[in-house]
């Protein structure tokens, strides 16, 4: 997993702030084309609406990054939901078929706006679901709504997407912890992920310009063209290790198993939708809801 903290401070020190975001490497890229196409102008296309990616409403939780995320149907006066991993738990990795629902909690969350800079403190009321069962997922409500957040702080939530992201979608890993944005592609889904004693089903694998690092667990990623969350950080190969902590490994439908080092991962969120209702209640029994329960 992307560490919560272990090892985390240690990784970035080896990154190094010699490596460029990944933000950073694609501007050069086009800088590069630009010049090379400088003596045949090009014909100027229309812009693409593409919505703008920043920090506004990621959250900074003590051990990892998170996100306030609403669905489509989500209505202004309802208590506000936190989105991070399951690993992040402040009661510790919960075990494999272990699901936590209705859980008391008074955790905070520092309230990031578009630069990034806290400008509040955020409290739980309760985890309102959290597993690293299929997938690795919390949801803590909150003690605030919706419209309360966005009228006091100007923010919204982030929304999250219904559908199932496509290959090749533009993504970009928005991680409040660090308070870092990288950016990359889908590069595809392993039908299992297995790290350890867990395994997810139908992760979502970056390109290999996202390398994410301990303390990005529970980042929204974002869809670059849209805006929406599709899945949530979770995961990397960090040693080239079988399937060990912190080396997952894809395992496909017949059992083949493929080791990718330095490749990271995500869970989908979409199958999370339709099991939040009315009032941000979860109920795992709504149609299409694909939650594991308990």
């Amino acid at each position: 997993m992307n560490k919560p903290l272990a090892g985390a401070l240690l990784t970035l020190a080896l990154v190094g702030s010699g490596v460029a975001p990944a933000v950073a490497a694609s501007d050069a890229g086009a800088a590069a084309r630009a010049g090379a196409s400088a003596q045949a102008p090009a014909k100027v296309q229309p812009k693409a609406q593409v919505k703008a990616v920043n920090f506004a409403g990621t959250v900074a939780l003590s051990n990892c990054s998170g996100s306030v995320v609403r669905t489509a149907s989500s209505q202004p006066g309802d208590p506000a939901l936190v989105m991070s991993n399951g690993h992040c738990l402040e009661t510790g990795f919960p075990p494999m078929g272990t699901v936590v629902v209705n859980r008391a909690s008074s955790r905070t969350f520092s309230l990031l706006n578009s630069a990034g800079s806290k400008v509040a403190t955020l409290r739980a009321s309760k985890i309102a679901y959290g597993t690293m069962t299929d997938t690795d997922v919390s949801l803590y409500q909150l003690t605030t709504s919706y419209a309360q957040i966005e009228s006091q702080y100007g923010i919204k939530a982030l929304e999250l997407q219904s559908a199932r992201p496509a290959q090749g979608t533009a993504i970009k890993v928005v991680s409040g912890y660090w308070k870092r944005i990288y950016s990359c592609n889908v590069d595809g889904f392993a039908y299992r992920l297995k790290e350890g004693q867990w395994t997810w089903k139908d992760s979502v694998r970056y390109t290999s310009a996202c390398q994410t690092i301990g303390g990005t667990s529970g980042s929204p990623v974002v869809d670059a063209n849209t805006g929406k969350v599709v899945a949530v950080n979770n995961t990397g190969n960090e040693d080239g290790g079988r399937c060990t902590d912190n080396n997952p490994c894809e395992v496909d439908q017949s059992g083949n198993v493929t080791v990718r080092q330095g490749i990271n991962y995500g869970q989908q969120t979409y199958q999370m939708v339709p099991c939040i209702g009315p009032g941000s209640q979860l109920d795992l029994n709504r149609p299409g809801c694909g939650l594991p329960k308990p």
